[in-house]
């Protein structure tokens, strides 16, 4: 099979991860660069990021992984993209942004989403009639604060004159794919993401539009995943160091990817992501709507299925605000404030290698301490932007080491109340394929698995699996293999843990009272927060 060499960029929270693949019977992974970026939150519940930020990283990191990689630039025949999802980016008729883009995370809209949905006689926090017809016409319903049709609403609202100059409404890979090619599209998986999209007709309703108020001429065309959409236009490709013309696909969101690149594309496959935020999904093959817990089957990448999704807003950035006010000396009592790999004398890689080194030391359960882990507010199984952290259980005898322990098993309690509530639905899998930066620790796997009592599986480079995803989507796009499922051969597993049923009988008991916790708080939550 002849050999295509492609880009993928992974475009997260925090910065974009770029990588070089050859893709032919296999994909080999030859370069890569990462590059960060700014997430601007402030007391209002906003969160936004710059696009020009997105794109410089991209040019950035573009230029190094190519020298990674060690091949011509000018071998680059396809571009695509992972990235996050539900953002925000009216863009105008040139394809710029005339705002900062609104994140996944951004939660301002509540009086948008009272006047457009949370009104009259309500089931899950949205008018009733509304949410019939919306799960009729979607699979889902836009009832969260921070779904995208409310940041759109708010733009409306409080910014006219940016309002006034949108053309069209993009997500974050999509104005990305504009600023490439000129062309205003949206996968259906993004398309999903607006709550608009018609998934038994494959377009924008004209019915949602009219009833949520967005105006029919800002929708973009529908392509598909796999869909050439443009060639890179000369001054794109004059600022990525590419060749004009390169073809550039659709690519997907990282929900909808990042379980292709585990390798989890089976009808049932159940995967487990922790990166900065985290979820769990599983393959279905028709659309599956949990209202009351806030879950629905999201559009797949891959044509034809569903992802039963259930997501956390923030886990892995739990662990790095960890590492930011409890592992670092934050006193000034020390004469230097070093992490421990800065040390001559150490042996660890980063001070995650040595938190996770000193936690383990920490017997399951935390010695009674329970983390939660909803530092940003929570989606599911509630939806609660007030919620916040919390350390419960503290004791004297309580150290650090405790307390960054807990908020490992906080997170994966979390993605346990997922799975059970999941399992409420639909069927998931008894053995988890575990992705995304926190697959990278062993310990944080074998919590996962004592925690929820099933087989854990990972793959290579668990922190690069959306890019993988989308080298999946264009390998398809370019023709060199049929259909999306055919690369699960190519996606092996490369370490699987299995789980101590005694610490699972600790974190059982534990379990129980981390669910309780937010039911016991949330009037406290309100009277702080709101």
């Amino acid at each position: 099979m002849d050999k295509k060499y492609v880009i993928a960029y992974d475009v997260g929270t925090t910065g974009v991860k770029t990588c070089v693949f050859a893709v032919s019977d296999s994909i080999e992974l030859l370069g890569y660069a990462s590059e960060g970026y700014n997430l601007y939150i402030e007391d209002d519940g906003s969160a936004e990021q710059d696009p020009d930020e997105w794109w410089e990283a991209m040019r950035i990191t573009t230029d190094k992984a190519i020298r990674a990689a060690d091949i011509s630039a000018d071998l680059i025949e396809g571009i695509s993209f992972c990235s996050q999802m539900q953002g925000f980016v009216g863009v105008d008729k040139d394809g710029r942004h005339v705002h900062r883009a609104f994140s996944y995370m951004d939660q301002r809209a509540r009086e948008e989403l009272k006047k457009g949905i949370a009104h009259g006689v309500q089931i899950a926090g949205a008018n009733v009639f509304k949410l019939l017809k919306s799960l009729k016409i979607t699979g889902a319903v836009a009832a969260s604060v921070k779904d995208p049709v409310w940041k759109y609403k708010w733009l409306e609202a409080n910014r006219p004159e940016e309002f006034a100059r949108v053309h069209k409404w993009l997500d974050v890979k999509e104005s990305l794919i504009a600023r490439m090619t000129g062309e205003f599209v949206m996968t259906p998986d993004s398309a999903f993401g607006t709550e608009l999209y018609d998934i038994r007709k494959g377009e924008f309703s004209p019915e949602m539009l009219d009833m949520l108020g967005v105006k029919h001429e800002h929708m973009p065309k529908i392509v598909q995943c796999t869909e050439k959409v443009g060639g890179l236009t000369e001054q794109a490709a004059k600022d990525l160091g590419l060749k004009p013309g390169t073809a550039v696909f659709g690519g997907g969101g990282d929900a909808s990817l990042i379980g292709i690149g585990a390798g989890a594309v089976g009808m049932g496959d159940t995967h487990v992501y922790s990166g900065t935020s985290g979820w769990v999904g599983t393959v279905v093959d028709k659309s599956v709507v949990d209202a009351t817990a806030m879950i629905a089957a999201i559009v797949s990448a891959d044509a034809g299925k569903f992802l039963y999704f259930a997501e956390l807003e923030t886990a892995g950035k739990c662990l790095e605000w960890v590492k930011d006010h409890l592992a670092l000396d934050e006193i000034g009592i020390y004469l230097e404030k070093k992490d421990v790999s800065e040390s001559y004398e150490s042996k660890y890689r980063s001070l995650y290698d040595y938190m996770t080194e000193v936690v383990a030391t920490v017997p399951a359960g935390s010695n009674g301490v329970i983390f939660t882990p909803w530092l940003h507010g929570n989606r599911c199984p509630f939806e609660d932007p007030n919620a916040r952290g919390i350390f419960f259980n503290i004791g004297l005898n309580t150290g650090k080491s405790d307390m960054i322990r807990s908020v490992l098993e906080g997170v994966c309690y979390h993605l346990r109340w997922f799975i059970e509530t999941q399992d409420k639905k639909v069927q998931t899998s008894s053995v988890l394929r575990f992705v995304g930066g926190g697959a990278l620790s062993p310990l944080t796997c074998q919590i996962l698995a004592d925690v929820t009592g099933r087989k854990v599986e990972t793959v290579d480079s668990p922190q690069n699996v959306g890019a993988v995803g989308a080298a999946v989507l264009m390998a398809v796009g370019l023709g060199l293999i049929e259909k999306v499922e055919d690369a699960k051969k190519l996606i092996p597993v490369v370490k699987t843990f299995t789980p101590n049923m005694e610490n699972k009988k600790v974190y059982d008991k534990m379990f129980e009272v981390y669910k309780r916790l937010y039911s016991s708080n949330k009037k406290n939550f309100a009277d702080l927060n709101e």
